[in-house]
């Protein structure tokens, strides 16, 4: 492979529509309205043919104002037939853009059979012809192409940058911002209206029916990786980015190993975004899995842990107060692995000590463990008391749940079986640090 001055110049065209169009994406993705990035992109077609066949001309004003035009229709459009007609927004979304979109096509044509109108190249793009059209700039024979996206992205970064509380107020909540004195419908409209020209604006660098990936992959790959705003757009910016120069290098590389010569760079843009969301959303699978392992086994450990606790509080309540070995309770516990580790952490922790006969509770051991008996005992004497369950019923109960009650928890059980002294098995109750109050 030989990269060459003009492969940088299609990356940086790409990365410039990508990062203009995932600007706004990440509005149209917080919004639950992805789709109407589709419907736009899609249906701006009969705006641009309509534009060229009444004025004759196909300068970026021109283009631009029919465009606009249609992609304010569409919003007014779906938004009529979800309010008025009662349709599911989606419906409305495939009625609307649809219907356009074939008009577009059959107007696309007839403006084709006039002037040097290539519908592939508004379809599918030409990323790759970018470098091209030059103008020439400082000095610098600069793209066309890289001068109209840079400014679609220079516009797009003003209005979020003027509008930043605006558009998160009207996206996360429309009717607070409408309360606060935001007018969620102007700023609904002017991001249509602006999603409408980003997409005139892209079309010839991936063309209509690839805009739609990169308006909502790269945020939606963003709105997987984080939660905050601010984080969300700049991560988007850089997925763009990335998707772009990703796209290009598999484009001139990619089909050679299949034995072809070449493919559209645009297409393996959008290609390479939704291999980076594969990317991503496994990774997030892989996290919450691992995280939820941890968290299982922290659990464990902890669950086995107080077991140990309550095994050597109840053989020392008994009178029993020489060390306990770890095979007894190992076989006490019936999880020995488990006993074994949960051991090491407690004598970690401190909460028990090791001695020559095998383990024994150290202070703070015994406050944890008297803790966990409360929690226990109190557990059963509110299902016997108040549940009216048996009080062999109880005690199973009581060996799970005390895993979890926590002081309030505690406290509200005293008070609710009047702070009692004994449990249904006549076994005293100990205070613990959570009856501080109590008779």
């Amino acid at each position: 492979m030989q990269w060459m001055a003009l492969d940088t110049w299609i990356v940086v065209v790409g990365a410039l529509c990508a990062m203009s169009c995932a600007l706004l994406g990440n509005y149209l993705v917080l919004r639950r309205m992805s789709m109407m990035g589709d419907a736009i992109s899609h249906a701006v077609l009969p705006g641009l043919a309509a534009a060229y066949l009444l004025t004759g001309s196909r300068d970026s004003v021109t283009m631009f104002a029919g465009a606009a035009v249609v992609g304010v229709l569409t919003a007014l459009l779906v938004q009529g037939l979800y309010r008025l007609g009662r349709l599911e927004e989606g419906a409305a979304m495939g009625v609307v853009f649809t219907s356009l979109f074939a008009l577009g096509l059959i107007l696309l044509r007839q403006a084709a059979d006039h002037v040097d109108l290539d519908p592939g190249c508004v379809l599918y793009g030409a990323v790759e012809l970018s470098p091209l059209d030059t103008i020439r700039l400082w000095g610098w024979d600069v793209p066309r192409a890289a001068i109209v996206n840079g400014a679609t992205l220079a516009c797009n970064a003003l209005f979020v940058l003027l509008f930043y509380k605006e558009l998160r107020l009207s996206s996360f909540d429309p009717a607070l911002a409408t309360a606060l004195g935001i007018n969620a419908q102007v700023m609904h409209y002017l991001l249509m209206t602006l999603v409408a020209a980003t997409a005139v604006a892209a079309f010839e660098s991936v063309g209509s029916i690839l805009v739609i990936a990169m308006l909502i992959v790269p945020p939606a790959t963003a709105y997987l990786l984080t939660r905050r705003l601010g984080v969300m757009i700049g991560l988007s910016l850089v997925l763009a980015a990335l998707s772009a120069l990703l796209g290009h290098l598999s484009a001139i590389t990619v089909p050679g190993w299949f034995g072809f010569s070449d493919t559209s760079t645009a297409a393996m843009m959008a290609v390479a975004a939704g291999a980076i969301f594969s990317v991503a959303c496994f990774a997030k699978s892989c996290y919450a899995w691992g995280r939820r392992g941890i968290e299982r086994m922290s659990f464990s450990l902890r669950s086995v842990g107080e077991d140990v606790l309550a095994a050597l509080y109840r053989r020392r309540e008994a009178g029993d107060e020489a060390p306990v070995s770890a095979g007894a309770l190992r076989a006490a516990l019936a999880r020995p692995g488990w006993t074994a580790l949960a051991l090491w952490d407690l004598a970690r922790r401190r909460a028990v000590t090791r001695l020559p006969g095998g383990y024994a509770l150290t202070p703070a051991g015994l406050r944890q463990a008297e803790e966990l008996v409360r929690s226990h005992r109190l557990w059963e004497t509110f299902l016997v008391n108040i549940a009216g369950q048996s009080p062999a019923d109880a005690h199973g109960s009581a060996m799970r749940v005390e895993h979890v009650i926590d002081a309030a928890m505690q406290s509200e059980l005293a008070r609710q079986t009047g702070f009692p002294e004994l449990d249904p098995h006549a076994k005293p109750i100990p205070r613990g640090s959570s009856s501080g109050g109590e008779p």
